[in-house]
């Protein structure tokens, strides 16, 4: 064994050696005052400093700072230096021989670690929002379209007509506004999305259904001529001659009453308004009153006045004497001769050169339907249980059920829970204030809401569904009070889903005019019309969410087709349009059972029959039941959701 200039040296081990001692250092020297070491391990920071000599191996001086200015592509663990993943020997012949070790380029694999965390949470985050962008692009607002639909003809163009001039204003020169002409109906609608062509990532689309794509072509012209039949008839019997369109003429002498009249069938009253305004001396004043449905009469004579026609269609009045003349036109009586419960006669009055027309309109006054009030409770400005019913119609989620009638109990203890009940195997709720009724099996969701409701005493009911839960902000009072204090007929309230979300579902819901035999347009989007004044976050709108409070009668007058027996719910709302005032309340919240599935929890196969029944896919037998429904019922070409 030799010297060194630092000491002796140490043995040199063979490199068959099994392994490197324990815990040996990869490299390090002990200098004087003024050098270092360098200590290179996977386990610590790479840092230069002091070290002691580790017996049986020399001082180094230079030899030390060699070492240092190694190689940067070494790394060294606690037990070997390796590279590249093959056995190699020491860059110095005072460090023992290196073998592979798993612990190679442990701060370039750090790095390598994170980039690769950070190229997968933007590849998951880029695929979230293409499966989001998806969902959202794809998600049916009317169920998947039949088919996308097409203007038979291109874009329809605006009917100028009511535009035209009369002959005599032909000359005069106009420069219409398209701003505003744009405004007007047009009578031959186009169910085609507004707005330009394209589509931000996740924008609501458009869907359109062509609902005659529901028929064949032979099929599809024989329903048309029926369908047109049929609404040549109901205009028939809805339309009277109130609906016609009457225009006075300038500067009359005849003074005649405009609207306000009405009579009883079959029934007479005295006619307010008439008479003969000043005009040129005449030697004989004279007017002539014509009905069609009723006769004129005069409740007294006057003297000096002829009457011609009396209990006739017909009836002449004349007298040489103005104020005469217009003291018995005071008197005058129109009686009903036909007995139709709601309809209007246009009457003619008319004088020299001068004629105008007016309507009686003939019906029974609407009869009220009045709820005697209820006591109410100290401190409390309602008596919820003695206003309002709670009506559900439920099928096969009893567990669901269970829970919306126990949330209900926390808070309205004693109001009355009616349950439409079409489940194959029903089971009997047991509750003092609960009334199940039994439908047969899959009878449906419309005909379970008109069982419901048809048993309703109350001023008002409720409606929820059977996967409701009620909370502290589900305040039931603040509905009523809405009811009470307005014309509404129906506000909805929120429905708060488990992620946090509220959805109030407004719609605004659109008839355009159709051409003749093609049908009209329906279009509903999101929104509503004004807010209700005097009532925060109120709004008055056409549609709301399948959880409102509304008066009894009108939802029965209104009315749920059964021939929508799976999914429906606008379709209501279309049935009501023009008659059901509705209106919606965002502050009145009642949460949503969650449907999201658990991996761990068993198989429901109760909830896979519900999802079968309760959505069914576009070419379903039920959605193609219910385009052949809008198609004729509502005389409907196409739907539009925006």
């Amino acid at each position: 064994m030799g010297g060194g200039p630092g000491g002796p040296t140490p043995e040199r081990r063979s490199e068959r050696h099994p392994r490197a001692p324990p815990r040996a250092p990869c490299a390090q020297g002990v200098a004087g005052p003024d050098a270092g070491a360098s200590g290179l391990c996977g386990n610590s920071d790479v840092t230069e400093k002091r070290e002691e000599r580790r017996p049986g191996y020399p001082s180094v001086g230079h030899e030390g700072r060699d070492v240092r200015r190694a190689d940067r592509r070494w790394v060294a663990s606690e037990t070997c230096v390796a590279f590249q993943g093959r056995e190699i020997k020491s860059p110095s012949p005072h460090l023992p021989p290196c073998r592979w070790s798993p612990l190679i380029f442990p701060h370039l694999r750090m790095r390598l670690s994170r980039r690769a965390l950070y190229a997968l949470v933007l590849l998951l985050a880029c695929a979230s929002l293409g499966l989001l962008y998806a969902s959202t692009r794809d998600a049916p607002r009317l169920q998947n379209p039949l088919t996308l639909w097409s203007p038979p003809q291109g874009p329809p163009k605006l009917d100028l007509l009511d535009l035209a001039p009369e002959p005599r204003y032909a000359h005069i020169p106009v420069r219409f506004k398209e701003q505003v002409v744009g405004l007007l109906t047009p009578y031959n609608c186009s169910c085609e999305p507004r707005g330009g062509s394209f589509a931000f990532p996740f924008q609501r689309q458009a869907r359109v259904i062509d609902l005659t794509k529901a028929f064949n072509a032979e099929e599809l012209q024989t329903v048309s001529v029926a369908r047109e039949l049929e609404y040549q008839a109901f205009l028939a019997r809805s339309q009277s001659l109130t609906d016609q369109l009457l225009i006075a003429p300038a500067n009359s002498p005849l003074q005649y009453p405009l609207q306000g009249v009405e009579v009883q069938p079959l029934r007479s009253i005295l006619v307010p308004g008439l008479s003969l305004q000043e005009a040129a001396a005449q030697g004989v004043y004279q007017v002539n009153l014509i009905a069609s449905l009723g006769t004129w009469d005069v409740a007294g004579d006057v003297e000096g006045v002829t009457l011609t026609g009396e209990g006739q269609p017909n009836l002449t009045l004349a007298s040489p004497g103005l104020d005469r003349l217009n003291r018995q036109l005071q008197l005058v009586t129109y009686s009903s001769r036909s007995h139709q419960a709601n309809t209007a006669d246009t009457v003619r009055f008319s004088t020299k050169g001068h004629e105008a027309a007016f309507t009686i309109r003939i019906r029974y006054p609407p009869r009220p339907r009045l709820y005697p009030p209820s006591s109410v409770r100290e401190g409390a400005q309602y008596n919820i249980s003695a206003l309002v019913t709670i009506a559900t119609k439920t099928f096969i989620r009893y567990e669901r059920l269970r829970t919306l009638i126990a949330s209900i109990r926390r808070f309205y203890p004693t109001v009355t829970i009616i349950i439409a009940d079409d489940s194959d195997k029903p089971e009997r709720i047991s509750d003092p204030h609960v009334e199940h009724y039994f439908m047969p099996f899959g009878k449906g969701w419309f005909a379970g809401r008109n069982l419901a409701v048809s048993q309703v005493t109350t001023k008002y009911v409720l409606w929820v569904d059977d996967d409701f839960v009620f909370t502290a902000r589900t305040r039931l009072e603040k509905l009523v009070n809405v009811l009470e204090r307005t014309p509404l007929d129906l506000v909805g309230g929120a429905v708060r889903e488990i992620s946090g979300f509220s959805t109030t579902f407004r719609q605004l819901l659109t008839v355009e005019p159709g051409a003749p035999g093609l049908g009209d347009c329906l279009r509903h989007k999101r929104g509503f019309h004004h807010e209700l004044l005097g009532f925060p976050n109120c709004v008055v709108t056409d549609g709301v969410v399948n959880f409102f409070l509304a008066r009894t009668d009108k939802v029965r007058e209104v009315g749920f087709d059964p021939r929508l027996n799976r999914v429906a719910h606008l379709e209501f709302f279309l049935d009501g349009l023009g008659s059901l005032r509705v209106g919606s309340c965002s502050d009145v919240v009642v949460d949503h059972a969650s449907k999201v599935k658990l991996p761990w929890v068993s198989k429901d196969t109760q909830a896979d029959t519900y999802a079968r029944y309760r959505y069914p896919g576009s070419l379903d037998q039920s959605q193609v039941a219910k385009h052949r429904l809008l198609f004729f019922k509502h005389r409907l070409q196409c739907v539009t959701a925006e």
